[in-house]
């Protein structure tokens, strides 16, 4: 297990050493898979990893998680994330980029408006049941489009093809009880704030997702991301995550 005051750099060289060595053994393909260990091992620990992540992406220190040939071929065995992101499909939001992660460390549904539809939950019901993530994270986003076309009147809503109306009214209930907020930047925050919390809550009510947290299995946050800054405001606190 590498050591939790170590480096990035000093895990990666760790592991990339203790793969070498195996292969001069004749290791197999599982035997080099079993070598990964992941020290994100908890909900919390994932969370400061997503955290620090971040903090090295919008300070413009990312390390940009590469993996060699021999880490690349023991994936074909299986993966490992540590938690699951339901992210906006915006192509200004790449999700591992923003936490400067790296192949097999995160499990992602994307989708407009990050919302919860069958699709999605069924995909983080995967994640949980037979992946092990210890977190799952709603993240919302500056400028969301989808929460954008959730604020316009019905007659507007009701312009835009069938598909794309359900999913729009996946976020409306979210919007209803939003406060007269004059800065069209400010409601917009709030707007995107009020359905991350809310595709949050839907979430929770969910037996498999329910249980896990329960158990201490997962933790379930909200998040927001600036694109301008590049940072990710984290809703972790019950009172930040109450609809």
């Amino acid at each position: 297990m590498p050591r939790m005051d170590a480096s990035a750099p000093q895990i990666a060289a760790d592991l990339e050493r203790r793969i070498l060595d195996a292969i001069r053994r004749g290791a197999s393909m599982e035997d080099i898979a079993d070598i990964k260990e992941s020290d994100v091992a908890t909900p919390d620990a994932a969370i400061q990893s997503l955290k620090d992540g971040n903090a090295r992406f919008f300070s413009g220190q990312a390390t940009r998680p590469e993996m060699s040939a021999n880490e690349r071929r023991a994936q074909i065995m299986g993966q490992t994330p540590y938690a699951a992101i339901l992210a906006c499909s915006d192509s200004r939001v790449p999700v591992e980029l923003v936490f400067d992660q790296g192949l097999g460390q995160l499990f992602v549904v994307r989708v407009a408006g990050n919302v919860v539809g069958e699709a999605g939950l069924g995909t983080l019901e995967y994640a949980i049941r037979h992946l092990d993530v210890h977190l799952v994270v709603v993240m919302g986003h500056e400028a969301c489009g989808a929460v954008a076309a959730a604020l316009l009147p019905e007659e507007r809503v009701a312009e835009e093809p069938h598909h794309l109306q359900n999913l729009i009214r996946r976020i409306q209930p979210s919007l209803q009880a939003m406060p007269a907020i004059r800065d069209k930047k400010a409601r917009m925050r709030e707007a995107v704030l009020n359905n991350v919390r809310y595709q949050v809550s839907l979430l929770r009510d969910e037996p498999v997702i329910r249980e896990a947290e329960a158990a201490g299995q997962i933790r379930v946050i909200g998040a927001y991301y600036e694109i301008g800054s590049g940072a990710v405001d984290f809703l972790v606190d019950e009172e930040d995550l109450r609809p």
